[in-house]
């Protein structure tokens, strides 16, 4: 080989991996959950804890993380954590969501997450 095509094969080589590099999937992985009051209402100050389905098909690893919403009424509850322990083929989660307020709770809502995504759900609360 002359030094001409090794030098185009190093090159062709260097932006092979680059390019396979960029493809990766570098979004943050985040659930975000809304609380509304039985008046549609956006709630600040609620606690919001979301809870890993182990029962889902397919199961999902055991987490539990709270969150209290913010002035604009959502949690947001970020997942890099849970996928990077869950592994390269565990990438979809299963959770139950509990929010609460003073007496108020709401625990009858799941959500679906899947990593490099942001899920989103409302909820409300009962009067």
């Amino acid at each position: 080989m002359n030094k001409a095509r090794k030098l185009g094969l190093l090159v062709f080589v260097c932006l092979s991996v680059g390019f396979i590099q960029s493809c990766k999937n570098k979004e943050p992985s985040a659930i975000k959950i809304f609380v509304r009051s039985a008046s549609n209402e956006l709630v600040s100050g609620a606690q919001v804890v979301i809870i890993g389905d182990v029962n889902s098909n397919p199961p999902t690893n055991v987490y539990v993380d709270s969150v209290l919403t913010n002035s604009s009424g959502f949690a947001v509850f970020e997942m890099k954590a849970y996928y990077d322990a869950a592994g390269e083929d565990n990438t979809v989660g299963y959770f139950d969501i509990v929010a609460k307020q003073g007496t108020k709770v709401n625990n009858s809502e799941q959500i679906r997450s899947r990593a490099h995504t942001t899920a989103v759900e409302t909820v409300y609360l009962p009067n």
